[in-house]
């Protein structure tokens, strides 16, 4: 058994999905439409894997992110035992959100970068690869030059069994190879089908290490902006992928779906 589609990034576990989330799942299965669901806290990190029991199409991504619960002490000990589920597939999503932050920013980002490497932690005692999220200040690639700044000193103790993918990724050439480098895979959202800001790194990163998502119920692409956005949209997604870079749909989309088998260690049935 093997998906058409893979949406790599998705928040099914939201309250957005509570009326209708059966509705959502034939649509995916219609169309053929794998996902992780991506914890944000210890709550909806137990949700994701939840769901991920439910349905056989789903996968979990289990972690803190790293401001949308400012509440949450990070216990190691229940997210262990999150961890340790055989759908949960990756750590996240963790890493340095900037963008929202407006005063004692030296104090943010020590606590952010703290509970960044407790999770780090946890993927690497337990061989998990890391789910990233990453959002600069504005006009400044901040967040990831820190995030870099962290993952390198990690790569020269734990070499490539640290791996991760950077999720919605806005940055440019300059930090996607920087990422690259460390074996890292970036993924692009519905934004991609709208903005053309980021064609450049589209066409720049090597395909096998290129990943799609929609990021839902967020970022909704083009034909459904506005709207709520869902897994079933990630072909959306994928088509873009593949008319920016000049390159065969059918491959791409083959390609996309091969990427987050192996990145997810996902085995074929």
């Amino acid at each position: 058994m093997r998906p058409n589609y893979f949406d790599i990034h998705s928040h099914l576990n939201l309250p957005q999905f509570d009326s209708d989330r059966e509705d959502v799942v034939a649509r995916m299965r219609n169309v053929g439409v794998w996902t992780t669901t991506v914890g944000v806290d210890y709550k909806s990190s137990k949700e994701a894997v939840a769901l991920a029991e439910k349905y056989d199409e789903f996968f979990a991504v289990i972690g803190q992110h790293p401001s949308d619960n400012h509440k949450e002490i990070f216990d190691l000990t229940v997210y262990e035992k999150l961890v340790a589920h055989p759908k949960v597939v990756a750590v996240g999503e963790c890493g340095l959100e900037y963008f929202r932050v407006k005063n004692s920013i030296a104090e943010v980002k020590k606590n952010q970068t703290e509970l960044f490497e407790k999770q780090i932690a946890l993927a690497l005692a337990h061989d998990k690869p890391l789910m990233l999220h990453c959002r600069p200040s504005e006009k400044s690639m901040d967040a990831y030059e820190d995030t870099l700044e962290v993952l390198v000193s990690y790569a020269k103790t734990h070499g490539n069994k640290l791996r991760g993918n950077v999720h919605f990724f806005v940055g440019n050439t300059t930090i996607a190879k920087q990422f690259l480098n460390l074996g890292f895979t970036l993924s692009f959202t519905g934004v991609i089908t709208f903005a053309r800001d980021y064609d450049e790194v589209v066409k720049y990163v090597p395909l096998d290490s290129i990943m799609s998502e929609t990021d839902a119920p967020f970022v909704s692409p083009i034909t459904h902006r506005g709207k709520r956005n869902e897994p079933t949209y990630v072909p959306e997604v994928v088509e873009y992928i593949a008319q920016i870079r000049g390159e065969n749909k059918e491959l791409v989309k083959k390609q996309m779906v091969d990427n987050a088998l192996k990145f997810f260690n996902i085995t074929e049935t």
